[in-house]
């Protein structure tokens, strides 16, 4: 056996969709999680409700990387159908727990095998016929405790944890772990060289989040009180996210009475179809989609942007185009959705990059909706939203909502009734607006998608419509400044990195082996730091998770002629999450940068 590798590995658990293989791998991620080990869990699941294939990696490193790893040290082997190729993932010298009916016949030799009778023992140690099914996996949680030293204490506080609403489901689970910790303890000599042990000082202070449930967060702390959605994976968890917390922290506490609304709509163009009537109406208003609710909200958003209409559209990103594959993670819907509709439109997008920035660009989404009358689109993806990451706990706002230019009936008295619904008077190309309802005469306008002049008064006018749009493109040249700023860490080198959403994670490691600088993008329009950070380098990589290289077309646009051959792209797109490799053997080939 080698030297000891502690506390730096992969874990795979290889399982069956719909099988309860999932609260298996959370209780195992508590259970390291609660040692003080930085975890990075990433579950890889089909399209379908059960019987297909699964994966759930654990990646556990002593510096806390939040990257996809290519590299699997430990597999966990529960199903039959995919038993070879997954063998093919472990690395040399890895781990295989694996099922004991499984042939080990002509396989590798090159790894160590720990074969449980994980079968039988479901058989003749859980009673219940009901349970067995999901009970057989927390076997597995009980062999891997066995094989990697976790502390029973570890394993109890992580059940508690994960069954926190449902405590009588406790003894069941741990007597179930007792079965394979007791099975490894009797049957098994270590002969691997991977271990765990307790740390201090790295996750004190982090908490375990999903992006969505994050944003979901986020969004009721900035007022969220209208919510209109459609069902698609991997949205859907948000907005259950809104309905769960609504039920604890949006409800009287005297009457019961109801402070949101969440309408399930029969689809994703009557959803944010809603979702924009109530922003007109005065609340603040959000759907949740995926790119092919996107597609279908197209018309809706140029209406919204054209009429100057508050709304809050999240876009949790997956695999396209068409149905594309809905279970895995992608950044291919940033160009879309930044001129989504039809004619000369542009709209505000929020580029999240960690589950901290998933609450607070999700609060303060409604702030610039409201403040620039507008939509404002939040990306996030599959990988960041549906996946637990560490995060600092959040921070409670410490601002009141900004409702932008909203006029008063005390200030149309003083404006004795004289306003414009789309005048800018104040030369930021944001207008007035008033709320339905508001007690003064020349409170009312019309609003429409058709042609318009500043009274609101219809209009097919060449002048009032050229006019109409040099002022929509003022108010974007206000929140292009308004918007958060890029995040840039330079140390002047010659050559960068940009990026942006969850492709963070693996910039961060990458940039451990690669000496680069870094910009990671945080909003659409683009900052002016874009350009002035690529005119301090040589050459600039943009990396991103998608084919087409969306943010290095737009990059490029924005930048001045002399710049644009600065600039160079790096894509990965396969819909699994990206790794640092994926970033650091490019950029070694052509650059040969180590740190």
């Amino acid at each position: 056996m080698t030297d000891p590798i502690v506390n730096d590995l992969t874990i795979q658990a290889a399982t069956v969709n719909g099988s309860g293989s999932q609260t298996a791998n959370l209780v195992l991620t508590r259970a390291i999680f609660h040692m003080g080990i930085p975890v990075a869990p990433k579950n890889v699941f089909p399209s379908n409700i059960e019987g297909l294939p699964t994966w759930y990696q654990l990646r556990i490193t002593p510096e806390g990387h939040m990257a996809r790893s290519d590299k699997v040290d430990v597999l966990v082997a529960f199903n039959v159908a995919t038993w070879r190729e997954d063998l093919k993932t472990v690395r040399q010298g890895g781990v295989v727990v694996h099922e004991e009916a499984f042939s080990t016949a002509d396989a590798r030799t090159d790894v160590t095998y720990y074969a449980v009778p994980f079968a039988k023992l479901a058989k003749s140690k859980i009673q219940s016929d009901t349970l067995r099914k999901q009970l057989a996996n927390m076997i597995y949680v009980g062999v891997v405790a066995g094989v990697l030293g976790i502390p029973w204490e570890s394993i109890e506080h992580a059940v508690r944890r994960q069954f926190l609403a449902k405590p009588k489901a406790v003894p069941v689970n741990l007597d179930a772990i007792k079965v394979g910790f007791d099975y490894w303890q009797d049957n098994f000599s270590k002969q691997d060289p991977y271990r765990l042990q307790p740390m201090t000082g790295v996750v004190e202070g982090k908490v375990l989040v999903e992006g969505n449930q994050a944003a979901a967060l986020g969004a009721l702390m900035g007022g969220v009180t209208v919510v209109a959605w459609y069902p698609i994976t991997p949205s859907s968890s948000l907005c259950e996210y809104v309905i769960a917390y609504s039920d604890r922290f949006r409800t009287g506490s005297n009457n019961g009475e109801k402070r949101i609304s969440v309408v399930q709509a029969e689809d994703e163009l009557a959803a944010v179809g809603m979702a924009i009537g109530a922003g007109w109406a005065g609340a603040r208003a959000m759907t949740s989609t995926s790119g092919p609710g996107i597609s279908l909200m197209a018309e809706f958003s140029g209406l919204a942007y054209y009429a100057e209409v508050p709304v809050v559209i999240f876009d949790i990103q997956r695999i396209g185009p068409s149905t594309g594959l809905p279970t895995r993670t992608s950044q291919g819907d940033l160009a879309f959705v930044y001129t989504l509709s039809h004619g000369d439109t542009k709209h505000l997008v929020l580029l999240p990059g960690t589950v901290e920035e998933c609450y607070e660009f999700a609060r303060d989404a409604f702030d610039y909706s409201d403040r620039f009358q507008t939509p404002v689109f939040v990306l996030s993806d599959l990988d960041l939203g549906m996946n637990l990451w560490m995060t600092p706990e959040f921070k409670y706002p410490e601002k009141p909502f900004d409702r932008g230019k909203v006029l008063t009936k005390d200030d149309l008295e003083k404006l004795a009734g004289d306003w414009g619904r789309y005048r800018d008077v104040d030369g930021d190309g944001v207008t007035f607006r008033t709320l339905p309802g508001t007690d003064h005469p020349a409170a009312g306008y019309f609003t429409r998608g058709s042609g318009h002049d500043e009274m609101a008064r219809y209009t097919e006018g060449a002048d009032a419509y050229a006019r109409n749009m040099d002022r929509l493109s003022r108010k974007l040249e206000t929140a292009r400044h308004a918007l958060p700023g890029p995040v840039i860490d330079e140390s002047g080198q010659k050559v960068g990195l940009i990026a942006f959403g969850s492709t963070h994670a693996a910039v961060v490691e990458a940039r451990e082996t690669v000496s680069v600088d870094y910009l990671r993008v945080r909003a659409l329009p683009l900052s002016d730091d874009v350009a002035r950070f690529v005119a301090r380098h040589e050459r600039v990589y943009i990396v991103e998770q998608n084919r087409d290289g969306q943010l290095f077309d737009l990059v490029r646009l924005a930048l001045p002629p002399e710049l644009v051959d600065r600039v160079r792209s790096i894509r990965h797109y396969n819909g699994q999450p990206i790794p640092a490799a994926a970033i650091i053997e490019p950029l070694s080939s052509q650059e040969m940068v180590p740190a």
